[in-house]
């Protein structure tokens, strides 16, 4: 786990690469990989490559990057692990390779040298990379399917520059400041900023399971080489042969095998815990494993003796499995004193990640480079209430939706009835006519397709209220760019072939991955923290997939067969807990925080009943470092 920065100069009249630059976007990336440094610049100063490290598989020098194949042929940069880097490195010395190091980047490396970009479907793992071939003059850059692990990239033309972040990139000194409107579009939208887009409107991300290539001048891609909603359209043509009282057998088997694999290190692996299935489900199948690990939670004092407070069935869990545990304590006080660091950590405008940070700092605090996380359970075993909503939406509101001009109508007359500051005449109405929120307004001219479905679903503020938040002609050339309901669609193609892979392909590729993984990644990072997800990985996916749809019920089979994985399962407590989430106090937190408090301006945010998440949201908007990626 690391961060890296590449400069290629690949136009004949692009300047030469500049070591400063280089080095100021690597140092961007201190917290990332405080281990050790490294610096590549060619011969002709036409390429150059840069890393911070974060030393968890060979901890020796022999590890460190960038790095070079014995013949000279190939440089590296890379971020990630790869899983299941032993059995590949087996492979290729089969085949007559003899490896230097013992580490996972050099069989990447070897493994590029034998296959080229088809050695992508051979990585078991999370991945950014870069590589230099200095006989074919060309970079070859790619990322895992899931897009665990960053990557962006500024193209002028004439230089190609690529980063673990988009800070670093913006540090070096020669990217452009100008906000995305789309990418402020999206964010309203969703709280985070959905790929390709970020928050600088030179600076794009690469998607997840694609390949970039520069070769001969020119730039090839993104090529995508893996989706995720192709895999759960597979998933549906692949026939089951296992019984269904065997069904739960096999995802334990499925589920043992990934956890397995994600504890690979040569450093400790410690856990984070809360009080729902699928981090207790993986403390346990780590015990199993023969990896006792170090379990954190993170404790709100607000919550304390609350159905939020997570701490005691947490600590429950922690001594059903016999792990050390630790309680990692936060309070509004706390928060505020942080919210500074907090803030300039996160690498674009995000509105979750608090709590990540937290059990990110008690994992550094408890000496740990490595923690595993539950994220991902909820996406691949249907643990949210979208699995149930969207189709009934769908097929409820297809029909009406269909209507020329019905919805939208419709949603024009309850904005009128439902103005931030009530008439004399609004007034006569019901109260709860008069409180309809925006999604609910939005019901009939959405809630008919599955993207404005899951807009609805997951959605913060809808398309109609940007122009009161951005400006008319800013919101218009943001929704123009971002086209929202295109970006959705294309998260399910090919169709999944299922409701069930439908949903699960929407919550991974855009909410788990623009949200969730991309918080992880600069909340961890900021503490010099690898998190890993065993839950988020193809294998799995390909495994466990065709499992839960044979089943003819994902959602019931689901959850209850991760909960019943580890050979001692979790405590029935646990097991029968309604769903919760892991939360923060955000509601009480905003109006004590400088620069949070900015919300209170704006009518339709200061009703009673507006909800948190859009408060902080309109907040981070207005901050312009944010946008203009300086941190």
């Amino acid at each position: 786990m690391c961060g890296l920065a590449a400069i290629l100069a690949y136009h004949p009249e692009a300047p030469p690469v500049d070591e400063a630059e280089l080095l100021r976007m690597r140092e961007r990336m201190l917290a990332r990989g405080p281990d050790g440094a490294g610096l590549w610049v060619s011969e002709e100063r036409r390429v150059g490559l840069a890393h911070r490290r974060l030393a968890i598989i060979d901890l020796s020098t022999l590890g460190a990057q960038p790095m070079a194949s014995q013949d000279g042929r190939f440089h590296i940069v890379f971020n990630g692990e790869i899983y299941n880097y032993q059995a590949l490195r087996d492979e290729l010395e089969g085949g007559g390779y003899r490896f230097r190091s013992h580490s996972d980047t050099e069989v990447l490396l070897a493994l590029y040298g034998a296959l080229g970009p088809a050695m992508l479907g051979r990585l078991r793992g999370m991945f950014a990379f870069a590589i230099w071939d200095a006989w074919e003059r060309s970079m070859f850059v790619a990322r895992d399917a899931y897009g665990i692990k960053p990557l962006y990239y500024a193209d002028d033309g004439r230089t190609l520059r690529v980063a673990s972040q988009v800070q670093a990139l913006r540090a070096g000194g020669m990217v452009g400041g100008e906000t995305d409107l789309a990418g402020l579009a999206g964010f309203y939208l969703l709280g985070t900023l959905p790929e390709p887009f970020t928050a600088l409107r030179s600076v794009r991300t690469l998607p997840a399971g694609c390949w970039l290539r520069v070769r001969e001048g020119r730039v090839e891609g993104p090529v995508c080489w893996q989706g995720l909603a192709e895999l759960w359209r597979a998933a549906a043509g692949t026939r089951v042969t296992a019984p269904v009282d065997g069904l739960a057998e096999e995802i334990a088997t499925a589920l043992g095998d990934a956890v397995r694999h994600h504890l690979v290190a040569d450093v400790p692996v410690g856990a984070f815990l809360s009080a729902g299935i699928d981090s207790g489900a993986l403390v346990g199948l780590m015990a199993e494993a023969g990896q006792m690990p170090q379990t954190l939670t993170v404790a709100f004092d607000e919550y304390q003796g609350l159905p939020q407070d997570e701490t005691p069935l947490a600590a429950t869990v922690a001594a059903h499995y016999g792990a050390t545990h630790r309680v990692h304590r936060v309070s509004a006080a706390r928060f505020r004193d942080d919210w500074p660091r907090i803030r300039a950590a996160m690498d674009q405008p995000s509105s979750d990640g608090v709590n990540t940070w937290y059990a990110s700092e008690a994992a550094r605090l408890a000496g740990l480079k490595v923690a595993v996380s539950g994220l991902g359970g909820d996406e691949l075993f249907g643990g949210y209430p979208a699995f149930h909503n969207l189709p009934r939406w769908t097929r409820w509101l297809g029909t009406p939706a269909r209507i020329p001009g019905l919805g939208r109508g419709l949603r024009h007359l309850g904005q009128r009835l439902c103005l931030p500051s009530p008439t004399p005449s609004t007034l006569l109405l019901p109260s709860f006519i008069r409180n309809l929120s925006p999604k609910a307004l939005s019901l009939l001219e959405f809630g008919g397709t599955w993207p404005g479905a899951w807009l609805l679903r997951r959605g913060l503020f809808m398309p109609w209220e940007l122009p009161a938040l951005m400006g008319e002609a800013a919101a218009r050339e943001g929704l123009e760019r971002l086209r929202p309901f295109e970006l959705i669609g294309a998260a399910m193609t090919p169709d999944p072939g299922t409701d069930f892979g439908r949903v699960a392909a929407l919550e991974a590729a855009l909410y788990m991955r623009n949200q969730l993984l991309r918080d992880a990644d600069w909340a961890g990072m900021a503490h010099g923290i690898e998190i890993r997800v065993p839950l988020v990985d193809t294998t799995l996916l390909s495994r466990v997939a065709p499992l839960l749809l044979a089943s003819g019920q994902p959602r019931a089979i689901g959850k209850q067969a991760l909960a019943m994985a580890p050979r001692r399962p979790l405590p029935a407590l646990i097991r029968q807990r309604p769903k919760t989430g892991f939360t923060v106090p955000f509601a009480d937190w905003l109006g004590q925080v400088e620069g949070l408090e900015v919300w209170q301006r704006v009518p339709q945010l200061a009703r009673p009943g507006c909800h948190w998440s859009r408060r902080l949201v309109y907040a981070l908007a207005q901050d312009a470092t944010l946008w203009a990626g300086s941190g």
